[in-house]
């Protein structure tokens, strides 16, 4: 495995690399990221990942400076998975200038969910991204499932601007118990990561009755914050939205999917799962 530290480099390795796949991340990396990688190898003569811990998508409440860097254990993993080319910028590399150009998405969009709670995150989600794909210039890029309203952004902002890339999906990968896997699980105390499988089981309820014809929705929301609550957590959202555009549902066949976010001591967990 090849690994770029700087934009020109990883420039003229892409020239000789035929179809390329990438799998942007910023590291810390488990078994979802590889699962990621797996996938990307069925669909590229190359894979390209990227590891850079994206300061412009942190809040001043979020953990930009405790993130884990775990570099030599990432390329290890990487390399053991198939993976061509690394391209691990630093913050001078990404940014040599102050960033004064940035994508906004779709208010709409971002102003809900995750963007009601971290404003500006997908700002400096979608503006990395765009970066990332022009320096790369790939074929396909591959984003988990997991951060539901991340890949709904970014598959937009692709389609919109006509960027010559397929954006694909990657299906969550749990924990034994049904924890999503997360790099922020390591915040976990033992007996937080004992309880944290319970938002996994409050939203398969909410499927399942919405499955079985339950269509009050608000009704199963509250009862799971209220579960969620009982336990020690606070929810940020529980939420049954559709599928399309993560807005409330209008017809009774749209495609749903539930969504939440809660903290667990001072861990913040997300997960989603498709109805």
């Amino acid at each position: 495995m090849q690994i770029h530290t700087t934009i020109e480099s990883l420039r003229a390795a892409r020239a000789s690399a035929g179809r390329v796949a990438l799998v942007p991340t910023m590291g810390n990396l488990h078994e979802g990221h590889i699962t990621l990688m797996r996938q990307a190898a069925a669909h590229a003569d190359s894979i390209v990942a990227s590891i850079f811990v994206n300061r412009l998508q942190f809040g001043p409440r979020d953990d930009f400076d405790r993130y884990p860097r775990t570099l030599k254990a990432d390329c290890e993993r990487l390399e053991a998975a198939g993976v061509a080319h690394l391209f691990a910028p630093d913050e001078t590399a990404m940014y040599p200038q102050p960033q004064h150009y940035f994508v906004e998405p779709a208010p709409a969009q971002v102003s809900i969910l995750e963007g009601e709670f971290r404003p500006g995150h997908f700002r400096g989600v979608a503006t990395v991204v765009l970066k990332l794909l022009n320096i790369v210039q790939p074929d396909v890029a591959l984003f988990g499932k997991k951060d539901y309203q991340q890949l709904m952004v970014l598959s937009n902002m692709v389609r919109q601007l006509a960027i010559p890339v397929e954006v694909l999906p990657g299906e969550t990968v749990r924990a034994p118990d049904g924890l999503a896997l997360s790099s922020r699980n390591g915040y976990l105390s033992a007996e937080e990561r004992a309880e944290a499988p319970r938002l996994h089981r409050e939203l398969s309820r909410i499927r399942d009755a919405v499955r079985l014809g339950d269509h009050d929705f608000l009704k199963l929301e509250t009862e799971a914050i209220a579960e969620l609550a009982a336990h020690g957590w606070h929810p940020d959202y529980i939420a049954v939205r559709r599928r399309s555009d993560l807005q409330p549902p209008v017809h009774a066949d749209d495609p749903l999917v539930v969504l939440a976010a809660a903290k667990l001591g001072q861990t913040r967990l997300i997960d989603n799962i498709e109805v």
